[in-house]
């Protein structure tokens, strides 16, 4: 039977840098390993998720190739046709927008708002331009209209289809990704810095073994990815439900917000677009008011392309007759900017036009960060590039993983967990650094709650397991004593 002296022993290894009195390093590397063990299988999740949802784009192409192209070559009929051939497939629907057809062999997207949906939900109907027929109809979803797919695997990344009690474990995972990265950084390049010669900075050592070896890709790895790892966890908390909360508002306090076009005929009324493509809103029309303004639309298109509105967009078809037209270009591959015109159905007169130079530069900054998060901004490269970044994040938590285990006691008997790095690394930094660290934690964790929340729960079960390990060590001596 093994005393519990040895049941303390560890697996072998490697000996630290000697630490000077005053190191940031034991805070960091606690903190740092706590946050691995508790939060990286929230981690774990969005990164596997995060890594499809960066594909899905590329995959719905081939997926649903049937709705999204056809084999008719020749001149494609007005919309206005095509959008009544989609009205016919589906009198039951009002409908609100169209996504014209603009290169041969695609579909013209014909959508309609559906009462029977989800929030954000809307029904397609997609229109062969070329001989006006119906190929097919689908939920799309969001101001991307992404296709049910995209949308599942979407939910899954956000949610894990748990609805918003669901968005917790995202924003749990964003919350806390920054931090993990920053800290490794530091630690990697510290323990570079204090080693010249033993370690390795960039490159990985084919040559080291065991933990050493899980140790090497962990911090290599995450090195060469901690930069993308603190751009998705920016961008994943502007999503999220309360961190996103205070960014939303501290952007409206300094103006940072996207404009708006104005819309309303005769008024200086708009309403606010969503930042968020592929998870916004959609606009709720009345009956018998956008059916009447079809035939409008034809005339509408001319206006906007004369007026520099080109490429791939979406038209809003009004609901009410003192409201316009919207021609929205939609976020495309390689397309750095986002514009759009309001035009008066009935007399054709321009009411407003918002170019995307004219956006705010948080604004701008934004909507290409959205549009990067979601592999949209550059194509397949951007999704390759995503999908390469989540492999390697899975992989230097499935190291990190590895080297607790590694460190677990060799002489326990039954389970036995690594040790986790020693306490008191508070104490290795000087007071007024202290201070300063607590003044930054309250700040942080009051703007982003979560991490706030989750890093007091940490501090209680520590203080609480070392009060433990404390009484244990005095009851072991009073027995040796007695």
């Amino acid at each position: 039977m093994s005393t519990p002296e040895k049941e303390l022993d560890a697996a072998p290894v490697e000996p630290s840098p000697q630490i000077s009195p005053r190191s940031w390093r034991p805070l960091i590397l606690r903190l740092h390993f706590y946050a691995g063990i508790l939060i990286a299988p929230f981690i774990l999740v969005a990164t596997i998720s995060g890594g499809l949802y960066a594909v899905a784009p590329s995959i719905e192409q081939l997926v649903y190739r049937d709705y999204l192209h056809v084999d008719s070559t020749g001149p494609a009929v007005e919309v206005s046709q095509q959008i009544r051939a989609a009205q016919a497939e589906r009198p039951d629907l009002t409908v609100a927008a169209v996504r014209p057809a603009l290169d041969q062999g695609e579909t013209t997207r014909v959508i309609f708002t559906d009462p029977g949906l989800g929030e954000s939900e809307r029904l397609a109907v997609f229109i062969d331009p070329v001989t006006a027929t119906s190929v097919g109809e689908s939920v799309v979803y969001g101001s991307s209209s992404a296709l049910p797919m995209r949308t599942w695997i979407s939910g899954l990344h956000r949610h894990l289809h748990l609805g918003e009690p669901g968005r917790l474990y995202s924003e749990l995972a964003a919350s806390w990704l920054w931090v993990i990265a920053l800290g490794g950084l530091y630690l990697w390049i510290e323990r570079y810095r204090r080693g010249p010669g033993k370690t390795r900075l960039l490159t990985f050592d084919r040559s080291a073994k065991g933990r050493t070896r899980a140790l090497n890709w962990h911090g290599v790895a995450g090195i060469w990815i901690a930069v993308g790892l603190i751009f998705l966890s920016a961008t994943g908390l502007t999503w999220s439900t309360y961190a996103g909360e205070n960014v939303s508002a501290l952007r409206s306090s300094l103006s940072w917000t996207t404009p708006a076009i104005t819309k309303t005929i005769g008024s200086a009324g708009a309403a606010t677009p969503s930042d968020h493509a592929g998870h916004g809103g959609h606009a709720v029309t009345d009956d018998g008011v956008a059916d009447h303004t079809v035939g409008q639309i034809d005339s509408v298109l001319a206006t906007a392309r004369d007026n520099g509105i080109t490429g791939k967009v979406e038209v809003s078809i009004p609901a009410a007759s003192d409201t316009a037209f919207v021609v929205a270009q939609t976020r495309q591959p390689w397309v750095m900017s986002s514009n759009s015109i309001s035009v008066d159905g009935a007399t054709g007169d321009v009411v407003d036009i918002l170019w995307f130079s004219d956006w705010p530069l948080a604004a701008k900054l934004s909507a290409w960060g959205i549009q990067l998060h979601m592999g949209t901004l550059f194509g397949v490269v951007n999704q390759l590039a995503l999908l390469a970044l989540a492999v390697a994040l899975a992989s230097v938590v499935v190291r990190g993983y590895m080297m607790w285990w590694k460190r677990r006691p060799t002489t326990a008997t039954g389970f036995a967990a690594g040790r986790p790095p020693l306490r008191g690394g508070v104490r290795t930094i000087s007071p007024i650094a202290a201070a300063g660290l607590a003044a930054v934690v309250l700040v942080v964790g009051w703007f982003v709650p979560l991490l706030g929340i989750s890093l007091l729960a940490f501090l209680l079960i520590d203080a609480a397991l070392g009060a433990v390990r404390r009484s244990g060590g005095r009851g072991r001596l009073a027995d040796r004593i007695r």
